[in-house]
């Protein structure tokens, strides 16, 4: 991640929204690059730490709060649950919400893992934490990316635009509260390790779109190829 300004790696609108922790960000650029020096890696490859803000601010409509990158090697793309299309087999939690999006909404079961399709739908695929170590979950967790994440979720709830949160397991639940109003689909984490303690028929997607249009918005298209 080179030091470059916000404006320059980031969409617009997102620069704007994150410009109180741009300190913040570049203090996250200088820890990484001092990783790297040290002869350690991170997860996801640099240009996709902050893919998440590439997508339009404006256009974001549904929240979906993971907890910090896969760390399995190959598989964290800077999108929340999201791998490469060519990534087999797929991850637990990314298996169980294709489950349980068959089950809400009987759609097919997607050809690959790649989530991207419903960024363009307006969902934003948001970790809490934007790396990791290769092999070590939550390496990085209290490193400074919360300060930055909950900026970003701080800023979508001020737009005054339609705004559902799909918030699952605990961690993704404590963000309640920088949402004021506005609702959100609670349950478990899809983790193999918590599915079937309240995500398993959930039906989140369905929830959010009746959600979605009950503040006058548009539902989302949760097809994928």
């Amino acid at each position: 991640m080179a030091p470059r300004p916000l404006h320059e790696i980031v969409e617009p609108g997102w620069a704007k929204a994150l410009e109180p922790v741009a300190g913040r960000i570049a203090e996250m650029g200088d820890f990484l690059r001092a990783e790297i020096a040290a002869g350690r890696t991170y997860l996801p490859a640099g240009p996709n730490v902050l893919r998440a803000f590439q997508q339009p601010f404006d256009d974001v409509r549904v929240l979906i709060v993971g907890q910090d990158p896969y760390p399995t090697p190959g598989h964290a793309v800077g999108l929340s649950f999201s791998v490469a299309p060519e990534v087999r087999p797929l991850p637990g939690s990314l298996i169980n919400i294709y489950r349980e999006l068959n089950t809400d909404l009987g759609l097919p079961q997607p050809s690959n893992g790649d989530l991207t399709p419903w960024t363009q739908q307006g969902v934003l695929l948001l970790n809490r934490a934007l790396t990791t170590a290769p092999r070590k979950p939550a390496a990085h967790r209290g490193k400074g990316w919360e300060e930055v994440t909950e900026q970003a979720i701080r800023a979508l709830a001020a737009r005054g635009k339609p705004l559902v949160s799909i918030l699952w397991g605990r961690d993704a639940r404590n963000l309640r509260p920088l949402l004021g109003d506005l609702p959100s689909v609670e349950s478990a984490h899809p983790s193999p390790m918590s599915a079937d303690r309240g995500f398993f028929g959930s039906r989140p997607f369905s929830r959010a779109n009746d959600l979605l249009v009950r503040q006058g918005g548009q539902p989302v298209d949760w097809r994928l190829p």
